[in-house]
């Protein structure tokens, strides 16, 4: 597209390119792998909000294509197509996305919230994830505890920990 600008100094020609805005269905996006879209895939219902907002039937519909877009989701990450990571970070993203804007649609923001934040599951991977950095901090507090130069409340901040939890870690390294 060829854009004019009259300047003080005369006429310039600009070719400016424009990107065509292009509507996906979702089976579009999980057939070209326009995963990114996802987030944003809930633009196309937002003019239908108050109706799914007011309408049992009609919310149940929508919950039921959110659940179809976790199953695709969950089909992709066990083909190895994405990674637990990029899963989690699109479902994180559809979920602010809902959240912004069905603000005033409770029951939408509800409906599709509850399926979205539903599926950040606890994994096996995460668990053991979340086991290792425990561990660590726990280790990490015993050695403060043996050098023996800070108190129990300073080694609890320091480590993440509790008071509690290093009081019986502090137990267990007397016995």
């Amino acid at each position: 597209m060829k854009y004019v600008l009259i300047t003080p100094g005369g006429m310039v020609q600009y070719d400016v390119p424009i990107m065509k805005v292009q509507k996906y269905s979702l089976d579009d996006i999980f057939e070209k792998r326009l995963l990114m879209l996802i987030p944003f895939y809930i633009f196309s219902h937002e003019k239908s909000f108050p109706e799914y907002n007011s309408n049992e039937q009609k919310l149940a519909e929508l919950k039921a294509e959110y659940q179809k877009i976790l199953e695709k989701l969950d089909g992709l990450e066990q083909q190895g197509v994405i990674g637990a990571f990029d899963k989690r970070t699109i479902i994180e993203l559809s979920e602010d996305v809902i959240k912004e804007i069905a603000q005033k649609y409770e029951n939408v923001q509800k409906g599709i919230g509850d399926i979205m934040g539903g599926a950040l599951i606890e994994t096996e991977a995460r668990t053991i994830l979340n086991q290792g950095i425990s561990e660590t901090k726990k280790q990490t507090a015993l050695k403060l505890l043996k050098r023996g130069k800070q108190t129990i409340k300073e080694i609890a901040e320091d480590t993440g920990l509790s008071v509690t939890e290093v009081e019986r870690l502090a137990k267990l390294q007397t016995v």
